[in-house]
């Protein structure tokens, strides 16, 4: 990996940067096809993580799209669906890694940038967060996922009004929606965000990705057909090292090292 802003730390914490101060913290072309690096390797077996951190750099965490480079292309149309492809290759590679990912939601989540805190797991934002669709408002619809992902939270209903009004959605909204997982203060994000994801990285690796198949995929199972998915999961789970040591220190009231038996 070429940049400090995409990593893997000791505790196995892979933190990918989307956006910097530059550009007014829009999203990173760069950055996207550096993450998306960097998850390709952990899928395909090259670099080792536990746990996702998404985050901003700048005062942000995405305030969306580079909208004066969007202008400045000679095609748009060609320019806008690379950019919306790479962001797409990446999030598809992210859940390809099952791994969980933690976002550190700081200020403003536009456009792409609220489509990516969708596919966070856990959500950690400050009392000043912000999160707005921002895509009618530059004549636009949603990429990153978000008229996939953004009903499965808040509902279709729900989630075209949000779309199609442009609305702001303070940290408070967005909590009692589902959207952000917890609120702490603004100085606090990125703290609390390695705190989530290092307790993540220390636990049952296999439950985590298994957790995070089984949620997503039910969205498109049948009720009988995702009973015995999660037969399969569990039984399969039983007899790995981790599910071992997790009913052993159970039973003998002590805290379970995962870390220890992978």
């Amino acid at each position: 990996m070429a940049s400090d802003l995409v990593h893997v730390d000791d505790n196995g914490i892979l933190t990918l940067t989307m956006s910097t101060a530059n550009a007014g913290t829009a999203l990173d072309h760069e950055l996207v096809l550096e993450s998306r690096d960097a998850l390709r390797a952990v899928t395909r077996g090259a670099l080792d993580a536990d746990v996702v951190v998404l985050r901003g750099d700048g005062k942000n965490f995405c305030a969306g799209g580079n909208v004066a480079q969007f202008a400045a292309a000679d095609d748009r149309a060609d320019y806008l669906r690379g950019l919306a492809d790479d962001l797409h290759s990446t999030l598809a590679y992210l859940y390809e890694s099952q791994l969980p990912v933690v976002a550190a939601v700081k200020g403003w989540a536009a456009g792409a940038g609220m489509s990516l805190v969708l596919h966070a797991d856990i959500a950690i934002g400050g009392t000043s967060t912000k999160l707005r669709p921002a895509y009618p408002g530059i004549g636009l619809s949603p990429d990153g996922g978000m008229s996939w992902q953004l009903p499965r939270v808040v509902g279709a209903a729900r989630a075209r009004h949000i779309i199609m009004t442009d609305q702001i959605l303070d940290a408070e909204r967005a909590l009692e929606l589902g959207i952000l997982s917890e609120i702490v203060a603004d100085d606090a994000v990125e703290q609390k965000a390695y705190e989530a994801a290092a307790t993540l990285a220390a636990g049952p690796r296999g439950s985590y990705r298994a957790i995070r198949r089984l949620v997503h995929e039910g969205a498109t199972r049948s009720l009988t057909d995702h009973f015995a998915a999660e037969g399969a999961s569990i039984s399969v789970l039983s007899a790995t090292a981790e599910g071992i040591e997790g009913v052993d220190a159970f039973l003998a009231k002590r805290a379970p090292d995962y870390r220890g038996v992978r």
